[in-house]
């Protein structure tokens, strides 16, 4: 019997180009007017010590679907919980907005939408799909898309390929394969809060 999908993202600095903010917010649509985003890219200049060539780097930020979320232990309505498949979610219905779990991510990956957002947004997007009410919003992984066999917006959309998702549990996946070689990185893995979101940078890239 297959094992049920791990899902996780891997990232190359390397060909990041910043792109996919756009295609994130008008699938999700978020409340973009108050720079609110479910994946925000810090443009980054890197290098310029002892004569070395400073460079750009683009750094996407995003949820990262931990296998131990901090999150989803401090929600006090059950609102963040985590699929089968390995992604963070919320339940809007159930979330009452108190930010404990924004709190807890090290990630800075949450943000409150709020009423006026929610009133907004059916003027800037037009009839919302989804968006009815305030909560904590932040990324799902396009979780609406995967179900449906697709990629994530950002990763169909991603212009450098710098995006990859796919499946841990399954060895022969190039996700699986970059972050079983080491070479696919997590952020502040020493907060044992396993996250599955991996970058690739130029120093391992060289490496």
């Amino acid at each position: 019997m297959a094992k049920t999908p791990h899902y996780a993202m891997v990232i190359d600095l390397n060909t990041c180009v910043g792109a996919c903010m756009a295609a994130c917010a008008m699938e999700n649509q978020t409340p973009v007017w108050e720079n609110k985003w479910r994946t925000y890219v810090h443009d980054m200049e890197i290098g310029g010590d002892n004569d070395e060539l400073i460079r750009r780097r683009f750094f996407p930020r995003l949820c990262n679907h931990c296998d131990n979320p901090p999150c989803m232990s401090v929600c006090p309505t059950g609102a963040t919980h985590k699929l089968d498949n390995g992604i963070v979610m919320v339940d809007d219905e159930l979330c009452m907005g108190c930010r404990a779990c924004a709190m807890a991510c090290p990630y800075d990956a949450r943000y409150d939408v709020t009423y006026d957002d929610v009133d907004q947004g059916k003027e800037f997007y037009g009839e919302l799909h989804h968006r009815s009410r305030p909560s904590v919003d932040k990324c799902s992984f396009c979780a609406h898309r995967v179900m449906r066999g697709l990629k994530p917006a950002c990763v169909e959309t991603c212009v450098g390929s710098s995006r990859l998702f796919g499946d841990l549990n399954d060895p022969k996946d190039e996700v699986s394969k970059l972050v079983k070689s080491g070479v696919a990185k997590p952020l502040m893995a020493h907060l044992g809060t396993r996250p599955n979101v991996y970058y690739i940078s130029d120093i391992e890239r060289t490496t």
